[in-house]
C-alpha cells in the first residue's frame, strides 16, 4: 500500500453499498445528525428497473426521509391483482384498502426512481457517495479510542486505500464481500427454475383487453405467466422455465413465444425496453450482525420477487438500523443496536416464507393439485378472506416487534396501545402547534416521541411535567404531544402541540392519561399511566432504547 492511500477515519459509519437499503440507511443517520461514508462498487445509481412494487411499510419508511412524495408523482398506484387457471379468472384481490396507514395500497415504481429519489435527498442532507469503489476485505478491532471497523477499499483503477469507522452497515448484495469476510452463513436453496422478465408495449392484437393498473398471473401447467402494469405505459411480464435452458438475455421472439403459449393468445409485443435471465433463490443470513458490522437488504436476505418483497424488506432493514445506530451513538448505550436482529431477522424469515409461498403455488405441475388449488383460491376470493390475509402480509406495515428489548412492557391496560405493535393512526383536530390532520402525519418527521393522551380531564400539568422531562433528560426526544379524547378548558400545556380527535375510533383511545413513548419507526416503545408524579421521568430512565450505558460499556461491546 502506497504512503498516497494511508488511513484515514474521517466518518462515523461506514455503509457499503448505495442501493435503496443504504441509501435508506444513510439519510436516516445523516436526519439524526450523524455522518456517514457510503461507498458502491459500481459507476452511479440504478439503471435496470429491477424491483416494482413499493408497499405501505417500505412506503412509510421513505416517508419519513421525505421521498414518499416526490415518488407518488412518478408511480403507478396498482388497484388489484387477479389470478388465472385454464384461460379463466379464478381469484381476485384490491388493492388501497388497507387500513390505519397514509398509504393503503402499492406504488408501481421502477426501483431507478427509488434510486435517483433517495440519492437527491442523500445529497441534500449532506451526504455522497464513493463510487466505483469496492470493499475487498473487513476487519474489526479495539483501539484506546475504542472498537473500530476498517475496511480495505479498491477503486477502478484498482489502488487500494483503507478507511476506519466506529460503525459498518453492509447493503453490498447478495453476493456480499463484507458478509463473506465475516464467515456469517447465508442459509437457503436455490429453485430449480430459471426466471424472465421483460418490461415490454403489449398491443391488445383481435380486441384482447390488457391489464389496467393490476398485477395478473396466469397459473398454466408449462409455468407462470405475470402481467404487471407500468408507470409508463407499457407492462412487465415474468415467466419461469427450467433450470439451464438458455443463458442469454431475453429476446422478443422468446418472450412472444413465452407469452403465446400462458396468455391470452391475443397479446402481442412490439417493443422490448429491458429484459433479464436469473436464478431465484431463498436465504437468510445466518446473523445480520456480527460485532460493529451490520447485514441489511440483500446481504442478508434474498428471496423470490413473488410480492416484491425484496426492496421493501430492504428499506426497512436500513431505516431500522438507522435510526437505532444513531440512538445508541447518541445515548452511548449498546441496547438499541440488541434489537436489531431480535426485530428484523424475524422479519425477512416472514418475508421470504411468504414469497416463497407464493412461488410455489405458481408452480404447481400434478393436475388434481392445481384444481384444488385453483378451488380454494376462488373460495378465498369470494369471501374476502384471501384479501385480508394477503394484503397485511404483502404490506409489512404492523410487525410485532412485543419481545424486542429495545421494548418496554407495562402491566397497565392496553387501551388500543401495545407496546412493541405500531401506534395508531388517529384523526385530530389542531389546538396549537402543527397542523397535522392525523398522528401519523405528526409522527413521519421520524423522531422520538411522547405522546401524553388524556381522558377529557384538564391534562397540562401532565403534559408540562412530560416535556420538562424530556428536555432534561432526552433532548433528542421531538417535543410532547398532547392529544385530548375530550374538552379541556386548558388548549396548550406549555409549547407543546395539542390536539383533539376529530373521531373515536373505538378501542384505540385510553381510557386513563397516560404518556406513550413512540420510536422514529412508530412503533410503541414503551408507555405508562399518569397515575403520579414523575411517571414520565420514570419512564424515559429506564427505557432501553434511550438507557444511558453502564460506566465502562462502549456501545457495540459484547
Amino acid at each position: 500500500m502506497s504512503a498516497d492511500h494511508a488511513n484515514h477515519a474521517d466518518h462515523t459509519v461506514l455503509i457499503v453499498g448505495a442501493g435503496p437499503t443504504g441509501l435508506t440507511a444513510a439519510c436516516a443517520l445523516l436526519r439524526h445528525g450523524v455522518p456517514v461514508h457510503v461507498v458502491d462498487r459500481r459507476r452511479g445509481p440504478a439503471t435496470a428497473p429491477k424491483a416494482l412494487v413499493l408497499w405501505s411499510g417500505a412506503l412509510e419508511v421513505l416517508d419519513r426521509l421525505e421521498v414518499a412524495t416526490p415518488l407518488a408523482e412518478r408511480a403507478l398506484p396498482l388497484a388489484g391483482a387477479s389470478y388465472w387457471s385454464r384461460g379463466r379468472k379464478v381469484a381476485g384481490v384490491r388493492f388501497g384498502g388497507l387500513s390505519n396507514t397514509r398509504f393503503p395500497g402499492p406504488l408501481c415504481v421502477p426501483q431507478p426512481v427509488t434510486e435517483e429519489l433517495l440519492y437527491a435527498r442523500l445529497t441534500q442532507l449532506g451526504g455522497a457517495v464513493s463510487w466505483n469503489t469496492e470493499v475487498s476485505s473487513v476487519t474489526q478491532s479495539p483501539t484506546q479510542e475504542g472498537d473500530t471497523v476498517t475496511a480495505l477499499l479498491r477503486d477502478a483503477d484498482g489502488q487500494e486505500s483503507t478507511t476506519t469507522a466506529s460503525w459498518l452497515i453492509a447493503a453490498d448484495g447478495m453476493h456480499s464481500t463484507v458478509r463473506g469476510t465475516l464467515g456469517v452463513d447465508f442459509e437457503g436453496a436455490t429453485y430449480p427454475r430459471d426466471f424472465l422478465l421483460g418490461d415490454v408495449v403489449l398491443d391488445p392484437a383481435g380486441g384482447a383487453e390488457l391489464p389496467d393498473r393490476e398485477a395478473q398471473y396466469h397459473l398454466t401447467p408449462e409455468g407462470v405467466l405475470v402481467v404487471v402494469s407500468l408507470p409508463e405505459g407499457g407492462h412487465r411480464v415474468f415467466f419461469d422455465q427450467p433450470a439451464g435452458t438458455r443463458a442469454d438475455r431475453p429476446e422478443k421472439p422468446e418472450l412472444q413465444q413465452l407469452l403465446d403459449a400462458r396468455g391470452p393468445g391475443k397479446w402481442r409485443i412490439s417493443e422490448v425496453w429491458w429484459s433479464s435471465r436469473f436464478q431465484v433463490h431463498t436465504k437468510v443470513a445466518a446473523a445480520f450482525r456480527s460485532g460493529r458490522v451490520f447485514l441489511a437488504g440483500d446481504a442478508a436476505h434474498v428471496h423470490s420477487p413473488a410480492g416484491g418483497q425484496g426492496l421493501n424488506t430492504g428499506v426497512q432493514d436500513g431505516y431500522d438500523i438507522g435510526w437505532k445506530l444513531a440512538a445508541a451513538i447518541r445515548s452511548g448505550s449498546a441496547a438499541p443496536l440488541d434489537s436489531y436482529q431480535e426485530e428484523r431477522r424475524p422479519a425477512a424469515v416472514r418475508a421470504v416464507r411468504n414469497a416463497d409461498r407464493q412461488t410455489k403455488l405458481w408452480l404447481v405441475r400434478n393436475p388434481l393439485v392445481r384444481r384444488l388449488r385453483d378451488t380454494l383460491l376462488r373460495r378465498l376470493s369470494k369471501s374476502g378472506a384471501l384479501e385480508r390475509r394477503i394484503i397485511p402480509e404483502l404490506a409489512q406495515v404492523d410487525l410485532d416487534h412485543s419481545g424486542s428489548p429495545a421494548v418496554q412492557q407495562s402491566s397497565a391496560p392496553a387501551d388500543g396501545v401495545r407496546a412493541g405493535r405500531r401506534v395508531p393512526d388517529l384523526p385530530l383536530t389542531p389546538v396549537h402547534g402543527t397542523k397535522a390532520a392525523t398522528l401519523h402525519t405528526y409522527l413521519a418527521a421520524g423522531k422520538h416521541t411522547v405522546v401524553v393522551q388524556d381522558d377529557g380531564r384538564p391534562a397540562t400539568q401532565a403534559a408540562r411535567a412530560a416535556e420538562e422531562a424530556r428536555r432534561a433528560t432526552h433532548p433528542e426526544l421531538s417535543d410532547v404531544l398532547l392529544v385530548r379524547t375530550g374538552p379541556t378548558d386548558t388548549p396548550t400545556a406549555g409549547n407543546a402541540p395539542a390536539y383533539d380527535l376529530a373521531s373515536t375510533p373505538a378501542g384505540s383511545t385510553a381510557r386513563t392519561p397516560q404518556a406513550v413513548y413512540v420510536r422514529p419507526d412508530g412503533t410503541v416503545g414503551a408507555r405508562v399511566p399518569l397515575d403520579g408524579p414523575g411517571r414520565v421521568a420514570e419512564l424515559l430512565a429506564h427505557l432501553p432504547v434511550l438507557a444511558p450505558a453502564p460506566s465502562g460499556d462502549l456501545p457495540g461491546q459484547r
